[in-house]
Order: structure tokens, then C-alpha cells, then sequence
């Protein structure tokens, strides 16, 4: 006999605000969930506390931490939000990164000080970083030019123009084993969404991913970006998303491939003008038969042209 959805087993892989949509959508009808986050982050507070005292990137984790937060109290979680804007040394810093840096000294590993972050704030499930290693993503263009570094790529200070050939991580990183375990014992895998190349891919990068994704059992789900990115994605559609995340991943492990058809009016669309940001245009004709590709209106309703938390989450349940 099979167990309700509610109790099925779900792991969420990538990076940014596209994992955060994601489990808060699912924290309301999953009681096991874990979020698988990728170690490459190197910006803004994330970069100078990885600098200055060693650690694995805190800013990702901190956002997953907070999206499965089940406490009553509000004000916990808005405090490792809390972003300083004063202060010697302090302005930038988000007091969740601070905590976890303080927590990993105070436990003598990342993962631990991760683990015990998720008891102070009483999440429902489990953050893990996908690796324990501390590595550099690096992106080589077409032009030949080499980029160092997750904000690098991310918020690019090279020619936009020339698009990204290939990236690694330096030096090669090891899957955490407590992913392994998560993945192959999961009822189902969300990847997505999440910037292409900074938030997804290096999670693939890492040495044994793609090996136990492979192996696992469960329904693997990647959700297509609606919103293509400059320096990163731009010109793309679903398709290339597809092709290019499974350049990494691998072909033939995802089932499947969802993709947003709702096209928002022009109001919601003019403010990514400037940023030179499209909607992702659904190329049916370039997919093949596998993985099967789904297709649903997966926007808010208003405001930033991005996914819906709670339409994510229906979604999973019908395939579920």
C-alpha cells in the first residue's frame, strides 16, 4: 500500500530565491523535505565571511532555513533575514550569516553548525549543502575569457555579449553522503527553478551527483526558469534550458520537464527591459519524447514575474 502524499519523501536541489519559492510552497502539505543547496556563492556577505574565516557559504542555506522555519514566532525568522545597514564591519551582513559562521566555530563544522540553526528555528525537514568541500565555480565564454567566481558569473563584469561555454568548480568537490542517502531515498527531486549556471548547475558539479540521481528511484522534476537572464541565458528558450542542464546532468535521468505557457501582460514585463531579461518561450517542437514535458500556467498572479510557490506544489502532488 502506498504512503499519502503528505508523507512522501521530497528533495529540492538548487540555490537563490528559486529553492525558497519552492519549499514554502511544499512545507504546507510535506512533512519530510529536504533542500539540497549548492556551495558556490561568493557575493556580497556570503563572499566576505567565506574570505575572512573559511567557511562554506552561509547566504543560500540561510534562505532554505528560513523557507522551512515552522515556528510560530515571526520575529525568529525575520531576524535571520535581518540585513545590517550600519555599523564598522557589520553593514551588509545578514544576522543569519553571522549566526551560522558563529555556530560553525562553536560546533567545529559547517554541517553541524547547519543542523543546529534548523533546531533553533524548529524546520519542518532538512538543509544540506550539496558538498562539504570549500570550491570556486568558474565559467569559460565563447571568447575564450576565463571568470572567476559564482558573483562573477552571476552579475557579470565581462562582455555579456559572448555567451558562457562551460563551467567547473576548483578545486573538485565530493558529494555531501547525506545528499546521497536524501536522493536515493526520496519518493521525488525537484531541480529548478533557479539561475541556470549559478544556482543549479554547480550542484552537478560536484563530484557524484549525477551518479546517485541515476541511481535513485525517484521522480526527478526540473522546473524551466520563466525569465531568461543577461550574461547567463539570454536568447534562450525552454529547450535550451533543458539541453544545457543535461549537459551536466546527464541525459536520460530526468522524467520531468515543466514549463510556464502563461504569458503575463505588458505592465509585469516592461520593468525587465532594462535588465534585458525575457520570458522563456516554450519551444515544443525541440523537445524530445523524454523526459516528458508538462506544461501549466506557473506565475503569480502579480508583482515579479516569478514562479508560483503554491502552483509548484500542486503540480508535485499530481504527479505524486
Amino acid at each position: 500500500m502506498s504512503k499519502p502524499y503528505s508523507q512522501k519523501k521530497i528533495v529540492v536541489i538548487g540555490g537563490g530565491t528559486g529553492v525558497f519559492t519552492v519549499l514554502t510552497g511544499l512545507r504546507k502539505h510535506f512533512s519530510d523535505l529536504t533542500a539540497v543547496v549548492t556551495m558556490s556563492d561568493d557575493g556580497g556577505s556570503t563572499g566576505i565571511l567565506r574570505e575572512e574565516f573559511g567557511i562554506l557559504p552561509p547566504g543560500d542555506v540561510r534562505r532554505s532555513l528560513v523557507a522551512l522555519a515552522r515556528t510560530d514566532n515571526e520575529v525568529l525568522a525575520q531576524l535571520f533575514n535581518y540585513r545590517f545597514e550600519e555599523g564598522a564591519g557589520l553593514t551588509g551582513h545578514s544576522f543569519g550569516n553571522l549566526m551560522l559562521t558563529a555556530l560553525e566555530r562553536l560546533t567545529g563544522s559547517f554541517d553541524l553548525a547547519v543542523k543546529e540553526a534548523g533546531r533553533i528555528l524548529s524546520i519542518q525537514g532538512r538543509v544540506l549543502p550539496v558538498t562539504l568541500k570549500n570550491a570556486k565555480l568558474y565559467a569559460e565564454l565563447e571568447n575564450g575569457k576565463v571568470v572567476r567566481g559564482e558573483t562573477n558569473i552571476d552579475i557579470p563584469k565581462y562582455d555579456s555579449g559572448s555567451a558562457i561555454k562551460k563551467i567547473w568548480l576548483k578545486p573538485r568537490a565530493v558529494v555531501n553522503p547525506e545528499v546521497s542517502a536524501a536522493i536515493l531515498g526520496a519518493d521525488a527531486v525537484l531541480i529548478g527553478p533557479g539561475d541556470l549556471y549559478t544556482s543549479l548547475i554547480p550542484n552537478f558539479l560536484v563530484k557524484g551527483m549525477s551518479d546517485v540521481l541515476k541511481k535513485s528511484r525517484a521522480k526527478k522534476i526540473y522546473f524551466v526558469n520563466v525569465m531568461t537572464k543577461y550574461g547567463e541565458t539570454h536568447g534562450f528558450k525552454a529547450s535550451d534550458f533543458l539541453n544545457v542542464l543535461e549537459r551536466y546532468l546527464g541525459r536520460g535521468i530526468l522524467d520531468f520537464v515543466v514549463v510556464n505557457v502563461k504569458k503575463p501582460g505588458w505592465s509585469r514585463l516592461k520593468n525587465y527591459v532594462q535588465e534585458k531579461a525575457e520570458l522563456v518561450e516554450f519551444d515544443r517542437e525541440n523537445f524530445a519524447r523524454r523526459p516528458t514535458v508538462i506544461t501549466a500556467d506557473l506565475l503569480r498572479v502579480k508583482g515579479l514575474v516569478r514562479h508560483d510557490s503554491d502552483k509548484i506544489t500542486n503540480l508535485v502532488k499530481m504527479i505524486l
